[in-house]
């Protein structure tokens, strides 16, 4: 078995799990089925998920989205291993959240996942953190907003998107895991494109296509992202934090941060429980 799933907290209608992967590239994608309603948050690696709302490929920051008994299949030729923090909800739970969303008619998901989104950034950093600081108390609350903001982006998304081909999602995995890898330091797009053997412009447009976002956002998105969890799970400085994460000075991720996250470092880490 190449998934290890950890329950993080659970409630009448809903739980949060930890859920790691060890499938390595050449191994056989597996089957399985959705019980509940799935929202799960991509925290590292890359893997290609299919279900019967269309196939898409699965980087850190996005959010994979599943229907109560829909079969899919995740693969792994485009790298080794994932980690995702996974809620799963009974319809019961879900019909609730989206009777208190204007717009959110709709009980179900359409699409197969949701691209990185700036306005889920604080929240998914808040929600690992809680999983590395085991504050198993803060996910009832995190859960519920999380699954409000992602009925409510998915409600806006568009599903008529064409889907990436098997060769695009590769070619975007392994730069996505090469800025995973680099995330501290310079990358730029001619070494991300040369790693891939297209064009700075072909890869570009690729790589927007299938992460939702460009390299340099996810970039920056990747070095904010883990800040964020540093600062809701350390007491080190705000400036080693900034500096570790690749940042040279630290007005510009002052600056970065209160855009991403929407607030300033200082009051993000304040509002850390305990």
């Amino acid at each position: 078995m190449t998934t290890a799933q950890k329950t993080l907290a659970s409630g009448h209608g809903w739980q949060v799990s930890d859920v790691v992967c060890t499938a390595a590239a050449g191994d056989k994608p597996f089957e399985e089925e959705h019980r509940g309603f799935c929202i799960a948050a991509v925290t590292s690696g890359t893997f290609r998920y299919r279900t019967r709302q269309g196939t898409a490929m699965l980087a850190p920051g996005a959010i994979l989205l599943g229907n109560p008994g829909a079969c899919y299949e995740c693969g792994h030729e485009h790298g080794a291993g994932d980690r995702c923090l996974s809620l799963h909800f009974s319809a019961a739970y879900l019909e609730r959240v989206v009777a208190g969303l204007p717009g959110a008619k709709r009980l179900g998901f359409a699409d197969p996942r949701l691209p990185p989104l700036p306005a889920l950034a604080p929240l998914l950093a808040e929600a690992e953190a809680a999983r590395e600081t085991g504050d198993g108390d803060a996910f009832e609350e995190l859960g519920l907003r999380l699954a409000g903001a992602v009925v409510a982006a998915a409600a806006r998304a568009s599903g008529a998107a064409r889907t990436p081909s098997r060769r695009d999602q590769k070619r975007v995995a392994e730069a996505v895991r090469l800025i995973e890898l680099n995330a501290e330091r310079p990358v730029s797009l001619t070494e991300l494109a040369d790693g891939t053997a297209t064009s700075p412009y072909h890869f570009l447009r690729t790589f927007r296509q299938v992460a939702g976002m460009t390299p340099y956002q996810f970039l920056l998105r990747t070095r904010l992202h883990r800040a964020a969890v540093r600062l809701r799970s350390s007491d080190a400085a705000i400036s080693t934090i900034a500096f570790d994460a690749g940042f040279n000075d630290l007005s510009t991720f002052n600056r970065r941060f209160r855009r991403e996250m929407g607030e300033a470092p200082g009051a993000y880490r304040t509002r850390r429980v305990g």
